[in-house]
């Protein structure tokens, strides 16, 4: 794992690098390319964070934690990570399982029921059509806050992609600009 470590008004002592490293080594047991990983340490007010972030087989792998102490918030991160790749792979197999039996009729004749229900976890209640006017990522911002939404899907005057506009929690602003 390739490793970019930045830390924002923290004093990154080689100890905690190691341990860094040392940990999230572990994770790459769960995947077959080289990955990458970027961290981010640093402090607010009396905790410190760790943001981290895992590139690896086309997925992303995102997690923040902060505490008193940042062993004990790197310690929390590495559980909050691993718990994501074990539900991607638990969902990726359960998908893979249900495709190789696209067939519920058995040799006998009688349909196939699934035990557990077959539910589909990311079920689209809703969906919507929109125009979309080209504008600026400030003008987006506005139309974001007007529209009292969290986020704002436009088409950048400048570059002519589409890009998204939402508000972090930490008030600031943020652009989704897709990358080829």
């Amino acid at each position: 794992m390739k490793f970019n470590i930045i830390a924002r008004k923290y004093d990154l002592k080689d100890n905690v690098r190691e341990y860094i490293e040392k940990k999230l080594s572990k994770l790459d047991k769960f995947f077959k390319d080289e990955s990458s990983a970027r961290v981010v340490l640093g402090t607010i007010k009396d905790n410190d964070y760790i943001e981290v972030q895992i590139n690896a087989g086309g997925m992303i792998y995102r997690a923040e934690a902060e505490d008193k102490e940042i062993l004990a918030a790197i310690d929390k991160i590495i559980d909050v990570i691993e718990r994501q790749i074990r539900k991607n792979k638990t969902r990726l197999a359960k998908k893979i399982k249900s495709a190789s039996v696209a067939d519920n009729t058995l040799i006998s004749g009688a349909s196939y029921v699934d035990e557990e229900g077959d539910s589909n976890e990311f079920e689209i209640v809703k969906r919507k059509r929109f125009s979309v006017k080209p504008m600026s990522p400030e003008e987006a911002i506005l139309q974001m806050k007007l529209l009292g939404h969290d986020f704002f899907v436009f088409k950048n005057v400048d570059t002519n992609e589409m890009n998204v506009v939402y508000e972090r929690k930490d008030g600031k602003y943020a652009l989704i600009e897709s990358v080829e």
